[in-house]
């Protein structure tokens, strides 16, 4: 152990790594700033100006004694670079970017020029090193020793386990202070500070005698060696110099040299007196030589002219200070590391700024009017950090000619539109979720803040986007090209976003530029042309523009017959939307073409590049060049895995400062190159052997990465994307989260960002659990930390709240599991590290980087040590317990006492999301809590109302319940409360910064709540607005305490708890299907055989129907009792009747101490049996009776009032033969809770949150809505889940929802359904009606009528030909001889020639759609190609007749015709 003490007395304790010595001297933050975001530490290659800077704790042994200054620098990568750099000569530098060494140190090796390949200098000049995490097991293929033993063979200590965090803020403040390092066992009184400052370290750094580099070349340069870094020699002598490296005060004669550079270097420019006079005589002459100065060479060349320098409050130490370039007004992205600055206003009159910091607006380079005479503050030749103006050294070897840049349009070029048609993304879907509810929100708001009017066409009704108060007009529309060609003409915008709402928007956006809509109507595309669109779509097109910059896609070649796919393998193979496989030898290549060429004229076979590394940069663009990456992502998962189903982690965490900055200067080169304008991501394929990569493509839209990229980084992608589109400049917009940088910039993380998709795939039988080049996740979780360990166990349980966290008992270990990618394959891991599996053997296995896997081991070994206390009942000790919340375990996992820990006053700290790094102040409210720091960012006190949000999307819990979370935090700080929002979901609206006055992106569990609960103290939390996840930690909240606003969770557990429910209906006399909690398997075949099947299982405390399954015999409903016992362990499970062909009808209210006070009342078009969420629901009610509509109220009003509820609440019912049974309540919101309150009109969310803290509302009744007819559709992602029977039942499967509105619900329903994609059918129809047949008939004879080819099966064909429907024929023969595979293929051939408009597919009465032996008969299959071949499909017979009814009632289907305008109008206005 050691401790950086500083100079005002306090101190920081670590863990010593390196070499075992004390040292003093000047302690500095070398900032991690990272456009993605370099994983690891990176201390920025900028000389230390004047007093060196304090960097963190460097570790201490007894030993040699130094006293240093302190620094800071941002960087997140490049520390082999930054501690070889002279500028730090004898300072403690402080790494902001908490996991450093991970990819090891490279070898001495020479490069070009007798230059190191990979170093700044000899030798190490930094005193000592301060960081979060030094990584023990680096992994990099150019790594031949770890961090802590490169240190020790220098003799250089360090420290680790120190909150940079922390010493970064304290140092900030000064820019620098003493510090000194000082060894556990040594008395700090005999390691006196030292002031390096007081010396002349430019003598100490400096060469000795002058060395020529380059002999041959044509050029002579001399550089004055102040400290210069070997790669400003690189860049000298790769421009044809050669280049005399002199001593500091070398004497200077013109004759000598055709140009003068002086370098960089550390400490006070005024020690450098014979520098400063020997630079006089070659400067101050009638016709000088050209000089270029950098860092402390511009300091020097400033004090020559005779200009003052002075210090700065806070300096720049990072690789992303932002500097406009004054005459074209261009942004470049630097790296910096200095305190001191050029006054310009004591420049002589003949010279002029060249540079000005766009942040603090100070000098940073300086130019003659007329002579070759120039310097620059920052570091262009890169080494770490950016090189976007490493030009400057052609500048100066040019000598003759003038800085200039290519010209670009000029603000006033720039017309900005009156008003902007928003195209939204449409019902959630696998591949396209939630993150464009937040992007188009982001967009709206950039917008109105321009004072632009905004049109948004959704029909995704469950959005925020959609709401009162954001989009002036919004139309609840299929996003179709005919659709929005006519709003475009009701509108008439100027301006168009394309790039906001998925491939949806994008696809509709370049087909009405093809039509010509877009140019008829006058309508500008706003941001990246639809040009640049077109050329990152069409991969031909592609390839052919990366081609022309020099840069590469992977190898590809499109096949038409067999024998010409080419035999280099392996290969991956990829066709259209059936999917994708990887060929490892040429047999597996011949089945995967074989097999393709059945379905397709064309196949296309990628040179494979199975097992490389996958990152992903997020690049911003505006129209007038300035280019920034915003960050940058690694894909733990190895290429071959969508990046949408892997685990990402930002920054990335395995690359060096070569590969990052190689990789982002690709991406910047590329998209200047396409002329994106906004924002864009680009990913690559890195080879994990070498510097060799490939593009895999470029999204040149707001994306799934993009909403993660913003939340990881805190910086508005979407909103400054918005504001680009209008003709903004990036240096002209504000740093939202400092209000005082410039958006121009690329953040600093000093935090690990973990990213976890959430699969569903267990809700469907017969889905291939693989995952792979095909996207299959419903949602993706978040994690913050400042250790990977901790970020990633966090994200585990986020993902799903009955997971501890990286748990070896949930799978078995295998081989073949880990070879092949699934859902569950990160479990196999831990169980594969629990067994003994080495580091290297599951590498081989999963091409998994090794630093991920070591990190995971570190995991696992905790873990053993955690259960070795447990088994010897020895007790733990505090530091074995602080290390595990360090490594992210959570209190369940320890089996810790809540109490213990807090006794041991182990508790988590607050940090601040800043973008910068602490480098500057910065009033955040993003907030995450972690175990590795010692205090906290903010201060607690001030009175707030916490709101729990929704946690991850998944099928049942989705963008709804973040509308409501949104809403009810807007209501509550309409109503003058200051709010805070818990969630960690980056795709959603809540989780966006500026919603509420604290966002705390953490876990939603009893645990994390209570640790917020307690620092904040809050007036009270509100839970029921994200859905079921807050409900279920009620309970256990309430036990503690807590202030619960709304109704008592004593009354939401008599709700939750099945048993409790039903025995309370019987109590209060309301009417439910018959039911008896299950206790053992035998008593429940008892009631089953009493009441009859089909009986209903039904778990508590789930969403979504989980583990709820209808049984319609005594196997049956012994497999459901198990499922539904493992999903409710803690919580009863009831079986009751289920009662089929009854109506469902939906109830949502809002109840204040039990007396209602508004009630919506919804219809399912499905009978009860398909799960809410699944069905079709119309409000206000059609086809429900006054008499019915008062006993619903009556069961409604007595059910709150017996809860005692205060806040929403939601009733399910089903109604059959004049009776009414209640199914099921939930006291919280419900999923229609958008639906009714935007149809109907009456913001339901809001008037709940007025109850909730206790307003007076008046009561609203029963509400009917403003005269039109609202229709819900379910969104289905089948065609993702390959296999996946399409028939519904009580357990939901749908992945979003869309809703359109009408002055009938034939009109309503029709919209809906096309906005699901459905197309109308034009001729040929297909039927399969089983049992249904007679019911249908009426409906068949009116197809007929319609004039649609009706085809069907032997026994559909025969009934209808016998009812006199004449037009019926079957696509195959059912004769006994004829073979199985001959029938399949052939309805296939029907499928895929598109000789079907809509398949109408029955399945039989009582078949249950969960039933494995559904899955042999021919109606699956039918159903399944359907799905496979993109055919729409109908599978349930109340939707068959409603659909018929429509077609019915729009005769000869001219959509069009029956959407009047002013319908849509009145809504829009509505809701503006």
């Amino acid at each position: 152990m050691a401790s950086l003490v500083l100079e005002d007395g306090s101190a920081f304790p670590g863990r010593l790594f390196g070499a075992a010595t004390c040292v003093s001297g000047e302690v500095g933050k070398c900032a991690r700033v990272s456009s993605g975001g370099r994983v690891l530490d990176t201390s920025l290659p900028v000389e230390f100006i004047r007093r060196p800077s304090v960097s963190t704790c460097a570790p201490c042994i007894i030993g040699r004694n130094r006293t240093d200054k302190q620094l800071f620098q941002t960087g997140m990568v490049g520390y082999p670079e930054a501690l070889t750099d002279p500028s730090y000569k004898s300072q403690i530098l402080t790494l902001t970017y908490p996991l450093v060494g991970n990819y090891g140190v490279p070898g001495e090796e020479d490069g070009e020029f007798g230059v190191s390949k990979w170093f700044e200098s000899p030798k190490i000049h930094a005193a000592a090193l301060v960081v979060g995490e030094v990584s023990q097991n680096p992994s990099h293929w150019g790594s031949t020793r770890s961090l802590d033993e490169w240190l020790k063979e220098h003799g250089i200590p360090g420290l680790q386990g120190v909150d940079t965090r922390a010493l970064t803020k304290k140092i900030r403040e000064q820019g620098t202070m003493l510090g000194k390092l000082v060894v556990e066992g040594t008395l700090e009184a005999n390691v006196p500070f030292d002031d390096p400052n007081q010396r002349n370290l430019v003598k100490e750094v400096s060469i000795k005698e002058p060395k020529v580099f380059n002999p041959d070349g044509v050029v002579r340069i001399t550089a004055v060696d102040c400290g210069i870094k070997y790669n400003q020699i690189r860049c000298l002598c790769n421009r044809g110099a050669r280049v005399t490296v002199v001593p500091w005060d070398h004497p200077l004669e013109s004759e000598d040299f055709d140009g003068l550079f002086i370098s960089n270097g550390p400490g006070d420019p005024q020690f450098c007196k014979e520098t400063i006079e020997n630079l006089r005589k070659v400067m101050c002459v009638e016709n000088p030589k050209p000089v270029f100065g950098i860092c402390l060479g511009h300091q020097l060349l400033s004090l020559v002219i005779g200009a003052k320098t002075y210090k700065m409050k806070y300096g720049n130490r990072g690789h992303n200070q932002p500097c406009i370039h004054k005459d074209t007004g261009r942004c470049y992205i630097t790296s910096q590391n200095h305190g001191f600055a050029v006054d310009p206003l004591t420049l002589p009159a003949d010279w002029d700024v060249l540079f000005t910091n766009a942040n603090d607006q100070t000098s940073e380079g300086i130019v003659h009017s007329s002579k070759p005479l120039f310097s620059v503050q920052f570091h262009p030749e890169h080494m770490a950090g950016p090189a976007d103006l490493v030009d400057l050294f052609d500048v100066f070897l040019r000598l003759t000619e003038h800085l200039t840049f290519a010209g670009a349009p000029k603000p006033d070029d720039l017309v900005r539109p009156r008003k902007v048609l928003i195209l939204g993304s449409g019902g959630l879907s696998i591949g396209q979720a939630g993150e464009f509810d937040y992007s188009g929100s982001q967009a709206i708001k950039a917008l109105k803040e321009e004072n632009i009017q905004t049109v948004l066409i959704n029909p995704n009704i469950a959005t925020v986007q959609t709401s009162k108060g954001l989009a002036d007009r919004v139309y609840f529309l299929p996003i179709t090209p005919e659709y929005v060609t006519q709003v475009i003409k009701n509108e008439r915008p100027d301006g168009i976003l394309l790039t906001f709402g998925g491939q949806t928007a994008l696809n509709c956006g370049v087909e009405l530029t093809k039509q010509g809509v877009l140019e008829r109507y006058a309508v500008r595309v706003l941001g990246t042309p639809v040009s640049s669109i077109e050329m990152t779509e069409d991969r031909k097109v592609f390839v052919e523009k990366m081609e022309e910059i020099n840069e590469h896609v992977a190898p590809s070649e499109a096949a038409i017959v067999h024998e010409s796919v080419c035999s280099d393998h392996p290969s991956s193979f990829a066709l259209g939307g059936l999917g994708s496989g990887f060929a490892n030898n040429r047999e597996e290549l011949t089945a995967l073409v074989t097999q393709a060429f059945a379905h397709t004229s064309q196949v296309l076979v990628d040179k494979s590049l199975k097992g490389w590394k996958e990152i992903e940069y997020e690049v911003v663009r505006d129209a007038y060049d300035n280019c920034v990456t915003v960050c940058n992502m690694e894909n733990v998962d190895p290429l071959g895995i969508h990046t949408g189903e892997s685990i990402v982690v930002a920054p990335s965490q395995t690359l060096n400062d070569r590969e990052y900055n190689m990789l982002r200067d690709t991406a910047i080169k590329v998209i200047r190159h396409l002329g994106i304008v906004g924002e864009c991501n680009i990913q690559y394929a890195l080879n994990p052997e070498s510097e060799q990569y490939y593009i895999i493509e470029v999204n040149a839209r707001l994306s799934r990465s993009s909403a993660l990229a913003s939340k990881a980084t805190g910086y508005p992608l979407a909103y400054v994307a918005a504001k680009l589109g209008l003709g903004i400049s990036l240096p002209a917009l504000k740093n939202s989260v400092t209000n005082s940088t410039t958006a121009n910039f690329e953040p600093s993380l000093d935090y690990c960002v973990v990213k976890v998709p959430r699969w569903d795939l267990s809700k469907f039988l017969r889905v291939s659990t693989k995952i792979g080049s095909s996207m299959k996740s419903v949602g993706e979780v978040m994690a913050i930390g400042r250790s990977f360990e901790e970020a990633f166990q966090k994200a585990l349980r986020m993902v799903d709240e009955n997971c501890v966290g990286f748990d070896h008992t949930i799978k078995p270990f295998s081989d073949k599991e880990l070879q092949t990618p699934t859902d569950k394959r990160i479990f196999v891991l831990a169980a594969a590290l629990r067994a003994g599996y080495t580091v290297d053997r599951l590498y081989e296995l999963t091409k998994i980087d090794r630093w991920f896997l070591h990190k995971m081991k570190n995991i696992a070994d905790h873990e053993r040590l955690l259960e070795s206390y447990s088994q010897d009942d020895t007790v733990m000790p505090p530091e074995v317990l602080r290390m595990a919340k360090q490594l992210g375990f959570s209190d369940k996992q320890i089996l810790a006492v809540r109490k213990l820990r807090r006794d041991w006053k182990i508790l988590p700290v607050v940090k601040q999301i800043d973008t910068v790094a602490a480098e500057w102040p910065a009033h955040t409210n993003y907030l995450y809590l972690t175990y590795n720091g010692t205090e906290s960012d903010l201060s607690f006190g001030e009175p707030h109302v916490m709101v729990i949000g929704s946690g991850v999307y998944r099928i049942g819990s989705s963008v709804e319940f973040d509308w409501c979370a949104v809403g009810c935090i807007m209501e509550l700080r309409k109503m003058g409360y200051k709010t805070i929002m818990v969630n960690y979901n980056p795709e959603t609206v809540s989780t966006d910064y500026d919603m509420c006055n604290r966002l705390y992106f953490d876990e939603i569990s009893f645990e994390v709540v209570m640790d917020i609960y307690e620092m904040e103290n809050p007036e009270g939390i509100i839970l029921s607005m994200g859905g079921q996840l807050p409900n279920n930690i009620a309970m256990s909240l309430h036990r503690q305490q807590c202030r619960i606003l709304g109704t008592s969770p004593e009354f939401i557990d008599s709700a939750e708890n099945r048993f409790k429910f039903s025995r309370m209906l019987d109590t209060i006399g309301i009417s439910q299907p018959q039911w008896k909690e299950l206790t053992e398997t035998e008593s429940a075949m008892r009631f089953c055989e009493t009441v009859g099947y089909p009986c209903l299982v039904r778990p508590s405390y789930v969403l979504s129907g989980a583990a709820m399954n209808v049984a319609y015999s005594d196997s049956d409903l012994e497999k459901y009792l198990s499922n539904a016992v493992a999903v409710s362990k803690e919580h009863p499970v009831v079986i009751s009747k289920f009662i089929q062909e009854a109506k469902e009808i939906d109830v949502d209210a809002v109840a204040c101490d039990g007396v209602v006070i508004a009630i919506a009342i919804s219809e399912h078009v499905e009978n009860a049996g398909v799960h809410s969420g699944d069905a079709t629901l119309v409000t206000p009610p059609q086809d429900i009776n006054q008499k019915t509509m008062e006993r619903i109220k009556i069961i409604v009003h007595a059910i709150g009032q017996e809860l005692q509820v205060t806040g929403p609440f939601n009733l399910q019912l089903i109604a059959k033969d004049d009776q009414l049974k209640v199914i099921e309540c939930n006291v919280r919101v419900s999923r229609s809770f958008p639906f009714v309150s935007k149809t109907l009109g009456v913001d339901l969310v809001a008037l709940a949150t007025q109850v909730i803290m206790g307003e007076e509302v008046d009561p609203v009744g029963l509400m009917t809505g403003g005269g039109i007819v609202g229709v819900k559709v379910p969104q289905f992602s089948f065609s993702r889940l390959a296999g996946a029977d399409v028939v519904l039942g009580v357990e939901m499967t749908s992945t979003g929802e869309v809703a359109c509105f009408g002055e009938n619900r034939y009109e309503a329903y029709l919209k809906a359904m096309l906005s699901t994609g459905f197309k109308i059918p034009r001729k040929n129809i297909l039927l399969s009606i089983g049992s249904y047949k007679s019911e249908l008939l009426p409906t068949v004879q009116t197809l007929e009528s319609l004039g649609y080819n009706l085809y069907a099966s032997l026994g559909t064909a025969d009934f209808y030909t016998e009812h006199g429907v004449m037009a019926v024929d079957w696509p195959f023969e059912e004769e006994s001889d004829c073979p199985t595979k001959e029938k399949q293929r052939n309805i296939m051939d029907y499928l895929e020639e598109n000789h079907f408009d809509l398949v109408i597919n029955l399945s039989m009465r009582n078949s249950g759609g969960r039933r494995l032996s559904s899955f042999v008969t021919k109606g699956y299959r039918t159903r399944r190609m359907a799905i496979d071949y993109s055919v729409p499909l109908i599978t349930d017979i109340k939707c068959t007749k409603l659909f018929v009814q429509v077609s019915g009632v729009s005769r000869e289907h001219k959509v069009l015709d029956t959407t009047p305008l002013p319908c849509l109008q009145s809504h829009s206005r509505q809701l503006a």
